[in-house]
């Protein structure tokens, strides 16, 4: 027999490894681990789609909503999620048993973005003999100059809207005395042009952590606060967003419910005021 036949009848002869019980658990782990990771992925993607939203994660743990007595101004807020509004219905729609008051559009977001739907809604609100506001959604890592700006060039509010509101949910990357001067700058630009304090809206939390400084008490407060009979916030407020889950006659789907801490008059007087200055008279020829 030859070297060659030799070797090939000593590999042929050579008894198969069996594999160890190390490589076994290093499979039996990767599979482990590769299942958590697909579950892992997928409860990722649940939340962000619908758990996240405020709406799907209160009504899940709180059902539907108890709205607080003692109050009977009632408004709501939309936005382009609310898609095509049935202003007729709309107008005539209670909630919890009192009448729609006001409703605050959302109009502009940072430094580029105007809400889709914000002009017509804007205008139907003011049409069907509603109270009316329009507020700009703050973006942390944009030009704070360039946001007071851009609401400025896009909202025109008029005698008997609401002052120009700003909404803060996002402190982003900055320090928060950063943070603060920003919001600060918006309220004042935009103040210097009405001649009237800009509304703040946040939550109960943000506000607590964020904004609870002397120098935004200067400022309307408009807050949310969800799922509670009574406002814990001891300070003062104008306007408590209390739900993003009511249901009101013109819109599909949940929209927003806002009360108004006083009674129509205040809410009137809260609005833009005609300016002391009289009219020049027009020279007489």
């Amino acid at each position: 027999m030859t070297k060659a036949e030799r070797r090939k009848t000593a590999k042929r002869s050579r008894p198969r490894r069996k594999r160890s019980g190390g490589s076994r658990l290093r499979s039996w782990w990767g599979l482990l681990l590769g299942g958590l990771l697909v579950v892992v992925v997928y409860v990722a993607v649940f939340y962000h789609f619908f758990v996240s939203p405020l709406s799907f994660r209160w009504r899940a743990i709180y059902g539907e909503p108890d709205y607080p007595t003692g109050y009977d101004v009632m408004g709501i807020d939309v936005s382009h999620h609310q898609n095509r509004i049935d202003w007729d219905k709309l107008r005539n729609s209670q909630v919890a048993g009192h009448p729609l008051r006001f409703v605050i559009v959302k109009a502009t977001e940072g430094t580029t973005l105007i809400d889709e739907n914000f002009n017509d809604n804007f205008y139907r609100a003011r049409e069907n003999d509603l109270v009316r506001g329009a507020y700009h959604f703050y973006i942390p890592d944009r030009d704070i100059e360039r946001q007071a700006e851009f609401y400025l060039r896009q909202v025109h509010l008029e005698v008997g809207d609401l002052p120009p509101i700003l909404d803060i949910e996002k402190r982003g990357s900055k320090s928060l005395r950063e943070f603060q001067r920003d919001v600060l700058a918006w309220l004042q630009i935009v103040q210097s042009v009405y001649g009237q304090a800009p509304i703040i809206y946040t939550s109960y939390k943000f506000r607590e952590d964020y904004l609870n400084t002397p120098a935004f008490d200067a400022y309307p407060l408009w807050i949310a606060h969800y799922y509670e009979k009574h406002l814990k916030y001891q300070g003062q407020w104008v306007l408590w967003q209390y739900t993003d889950c009511g249901k009101v006659e013109g819109i599909r789907g949940y929209v927003d419910f806002n009360i108004f801490n006083g009674d129509l008059k205040a809410l009137h007087d809260l609005t833009l005021q005609p300016s002391d200055e009289e009219p020049e008279e027009e020279p007489m020829e």
